[in-house]
């Protein structure tokens, strides 16, 4: 039976068949999920924001990756949510370019973003003569700018080159449209070449990345075991960021090769944790580990709440005037 060339306007996500039986439980716990995310997150950014003790590159950095964790989570956990309460599970061929597209930048964003925190933290323990000359106001910005940038031009070309594609199906088997799936999705004979070069391309891209924050903490653990100030403050700053990284890369290739290379014969909940770990766990535990392990953090968090009472305080008493 040979393939024809349809008219694409939606896209059916087909890894809702297990789930729908259910679907109330299920959507109580991605509810209850994507609050924790939204509170801890936004907690952590208002924190950073409101004091301007925390002002330095370190927590500007985490501030920058909460804020992505935000766009990020944003892309998958409405339309999840009402898919859930939907009786069918359709995205419209531009909405699954435009979520395809907040996937892959954020995963991507995230990685540069941390690739910028082990660079903070080399210069910080092993340059700190250098650092405040290094590592400016307009050189934090320029970095923090690339880290968004690239991304979005990377995958904005990636989508560009599948709105040229056409398509003989409209299946997806997953919870979210995903680029590498859509692409499969082709006419046999039409020509991805240019789809798979590129994708490639931007695979070497992010693993050049993950060369560098490895080359950064050699440096930094051959720093760190001279003294115990700089062991001290390797554990306090280093690890969480060391751990992020850790997680992000086991989610990320996890999801990767079990998209390519597992069975079908796997049962579907495990093909949906595997592919919604990535947009769940870096987005909860990167503001939990920061917060704990960093003690301007945690000792501003204890006051949050006092905080906010004085800036009320001081509207009050504007308006008084």
């Amino acid at each position: 039976m040979m393939n024809t060339e349809v008219n694409v306007t939606v896209f059916t996500l087909s890894a809702f068949s297990d789930i729908m039986t259910l679907r109330v439980p299920v959507f109580s716990v991605t509810l209850l999920c994507y609050c924790v995310i939204l509170f801890v997150n936004v907690s952590l950014v208002t924190i950073i924001i409101l004091d301007e003790n925390l002002h330095e590159p370190m927590y500007i950095l985490l501030c920058v990756s909460c804020i992505n964790g935000l766009y990020g989570t944003a892309g998958f956990y409405p339309k999840f949510l009402f898919d859930l309460l939907s009786s069918s599970q359709v995205i419209s061929y531009s909405s699954c370019l435009c979520q395809a597209f907040a996937m892959y930048s954020f995963v991507c964003s995230d990685t540069s973003i941390l690739t910028v925190m082990a660079y903070d933290r080399y210069l910080a323990i092993c340059r700190p003569l250098q650092y405040h000359s290094v590592m400016t106001k307009r050189r934090l910005s320029e970095l923090v700018f690339l880290s968004w940038f690239t991304p979005f031009c990377i995958f904005s070309i990636n989508i560009l080159l599948t709105t040229r594609l056409t398509f003989c199906g409209t299946n997806i088997q997953r919870l979210f449209c995903v680029n590498w799936l859509i692409v499969k999705l082709a006419c046999p004979g039409t020509n991805t070449l240019v789809n798979d070069a590129f994708a490639l391309t931007t695979l070497t891209i992010y693993i050049c990345h993950l060369l560098f924050v490895v080359w950064t903490y050699i440096y930094l653990v051959k720093t760190c075991v001279r003294s115990r100030e700089d062991r001290a403050k390797f554990m306090q700053t280093c690890v969480p960021n060391l751990i992020s990284l850790a997680i992000l890369f086991v989610t990320v290739v996890s999801d990767l090769m079990h998209m390519r290379f597992a069975s079908k014969d796997l049962p579907q909940s495990f093909h949906n944790f595997v592919a919604i770990a990535v947009l769940f766990i870096p987005p909860v535990t990167n503001p939990l580990l920061y917060g704990f392990r960093l003690n301007k953090i945690r000792s501003r968090g204890c006051g949050f709440d006092s905080t906010l009472e004085r800036i009320e305080a001081q509207i009050l008493m504007h308006y008084d005037r």
